[in-house]
């Protein structure tokens, strides 16, 4: 097709064409996520792999096939059909987006802000190659064999480390440094401009050639060999880095023999695990936002060296050939990573945090504290973790007279017309309808919330670890607020002013970095913190996607810059009170003498208050 840019003619990305190419031979891989800054060429490399895939199952050319965001379960998987079944009494099953895209691609760009539940239905679909749909007393099945791809800017938010791990491969991708590349790409995209259809023609070789590859990977794939030395070293390169579950060593498997299958040979070798596993770990390498991305190839390295020497045939082998020190591979006795030690940070997301010098053991109360949520339910709300949401794309609670919620309740619609039918001279046929039958369903769901940290960043604080522990609760919430898919921004005040040092985002990475390098010390500005809250919040009602914030101030309430610095905090918490603003105070004060100031700025606020000193930063993350 002329109107679409061809496969061959990206440059660079050379790893993004390999991972779409393994997904194209193998669909069981489970898809391809493709990350990176926005300008990149994702949506371009996506929606130029689907001319090069084989026909579909019936003959038909395959199809590329886009998932809007804000689609419903509904148009995803599919639905009855209302028509015939109110005017003509018959269930009859209209299959949804799913099937279109059988044989082809599902292209979801933007994955990462596609609500949870649409995304565990796609990477199900993907995985098993078939959807299974039961509900309102209705069960289809029809199949789905499709290339899952996923593109997303991580500076957007990032998907839950649960999805990440759902998804088969994942390519960073990232704009070329190299002036010539760069100038290639601009060459080669203007004259695409300039006249499509010559450009594809320049092009349709090269393209022709590796659809034919593709093809003949496809037919070749179900003979390919997958030694048992191979996947011992798979199943060792996965325990090497710690992956949860067997997700990673199946896809690594797969890929691996669509790798072999690419390259016309009849057996994996180690270079196919190699090139496998170098595309399915990095993101099930990350579990926490706060671990740097990637995978660095002379650690993948080592765990492919690691695992050969480990795989010894003949371990209990004492002639005079074995080894003599105590060990097949001439080290340490261990698992599959040769005795080497476990890097520090996979235990940080564990490790207890150590109570700060003279602060009281956390209480049974503490550690039950409940999450706080924005009181209320939404409307429409962004799609997330946190708070109550009536929304058209969540669980349907209740039925209620047509045109309380979206769309039409047939099960609810048809109790209602029921004891009518014989009032109506119903006998056979349709059923007789009257408008005060009709249902619609009431949905309700999770929606993400704006968290919006005040945290106190002055000298009043007095004791270094102490302002230490409230950048480590700080950083707890934000992982919660990640977990949550809430957007987070974080007010500083210290000295005269407060500043937004970070300003709303879903990028808990911009947020880390921003705080990281956030100054203390001085004077303690409370009113201004608590007056640029409320501007920021004034100012985000007018976005068209607006979210319900939650503040969190953190503070010992000792307010010391300005004249008459606390009357001035109280009545800008009042201000924010005033507003409708759901807040919550969390206590710093640390001194021997206790003021009990939060305690007023809390009640001015309206908000529940809570001690630092007795809280550890997770069990801080559980009240918010």
């Amino acid at each position: 097709m002329s109107d679409r840019y061809p496969f061959s003619a990206v440059v660079g990305h050379d790893e993004l064409r390999l991972a779409l190419t393994l997904c194209a031979i193998a669909p069981a891989v489970g898809g391809v996520l493709v990350r990176g800054e926005k300008g990149t060429a994702k949506s371009t490399a996506a929606r130029a792999l689907a001319p090069l895939l084989p026909p579909r199952p019936d003959g038909a050319p395959a199809r590329l096939v886009e998932l809007p965001i804000g689609a419903t379960e509904d148009r995803v998987v599919g639905s009855l059909d209302l028509h015939r079944a109110l005017g003509e009494g018959r269930v009859d099953f209209t299959p949804g987006l799913l099937a279109d895209a059988d044989g082809g691609i599902l292209y979801v760009d933007e994955v990462n802000l596609l609500s949870d539940h649409l995304v565990d239905v796609l990477l199900d679909a993907a995985a098993m190659g078939r959807v299974t749909v039961e509900r309102d007393a209705v069960s289809r099945s029809y199949p789905a064999r499709f290339v899952l791809v996923g593109t997303m800017n991580p500076e957007e938010g990032e998907l839950r480390p649960q999805l990440l791990d759902r998804f088969g491969l994942a390519v960073d991708v990232r704009a070329s440094r190299e002036v010539d590349a760069r100038v290639e790409v601009m060459r080669r995209r203007l004259a695409f401009e300039a006249d499509p259809a010559a450009f594809a023609a320049e092009y349709a070789a090269a393209d022709a050639e590796q659809a034919r590859r593709i093809a003949e990977a496809r037919d070749r794939l179900p003979a390919v060999a997958l030694p048992d030395a191979e996947l011992r070293r798979i199943a060792a390169v996965c325990a090497a880095f710690d992956v949860d579950g067997m997700r990673a060593d199946l896809v690594i498997a797969r890929a691996a023999r669509a790798h072999a299958a690419w390259r016309g040979a009849a057996e994996v070798t180690e270079d196919d695990v190699r090139v496998a596993a170098a595309l399915a770990l990095p993101h099930r390498k990350r579990r926490d936002p706060f671990d740097e991305p990637g995978l660095d190839d002379a650690e993948l390295d080592r765990a492919l060296d690691d695992a050969r020497e480990a795989d010894d045939p003949d371990p209990d082998d004492d002639g005079p050939d074995g080894p003599d020190d105590g060990g097949p591979d001439g080290g340490p006795e261990g698992g599959p990573d040769g005795g080497q030690p476990e890097p520090p940070s996979q235990d940080d997301a564990v490790a207890p945090d150590p109570e700060p010098q003279g602060a009281p053991l956390p209480t049974a109360r503490h550690r039950t504290v409940s999450r706080l949520t924005v009181p209320g339910t939404a409307t429409g709300g962004a799609t997330g973790r946190r708070s109550k949401s009536r929304s058209d794309r969540g669980s349907v609670v209740r039925a209620a007279p047509a045109g309380t919620g979206a769309g039409l309740h047939l099960a609810a619609t048809l109790r209602a017309a029921a004891p009518a039918q014989a009032a109506r001279g119903r006998v056979d046929g349709p059923l007789h309808l009257a408008p005060s039958d009709l249902r619609s369903p009431i949905r309700e769901a999770t929606e993400g919330n704006l968290v919006v940290f005040v945290v106190d960043l002055s000298g009043s604080m007095a004791a270094r670890e102490r302002i230490a522990l409230v950048g480590e609760a700080a950083v707890s919430l934000l992982r919660d607020a990640y977990q949550r898919r809430d957007k987070v921004a974080v007010i500083g005040f210290r000295g005269a002013e407060a500043t937004l040092l970070v300003p709303p985002t879903r990028s808990v990475d911009v947020a880390v970095a921003r705080l990281a390098r956030a100054r203390t010390g001085g004077r303690t500005p409370l009113a201004e913190g608590l007056i640029e809250a409320r501007k920021l919040l004034r100012r985000e009602d007018l976005r068209p996607d607006a979210r319900r914030p939650l503040v969190v101030v953190l503070t010992d309430g000792r307010a010391t810059a300005g004249r008459d610095p606390l009357p001035r905090a109280l009545a800008a918490a009042a201000g924010l009170h005033a507003d409708g603003r759901a807040t919550v105070v969390v206590d710093c004060e640390t001194s021997m003498v206790r003021l009990g100031l939060a305690a007023k700025v809390a009640a001015a606020l309206g908000a529940p208050m809570l001690p630092l000193g007795g809280l550890s930063p997770q069990d801080l993350a559980r009240v918010a």
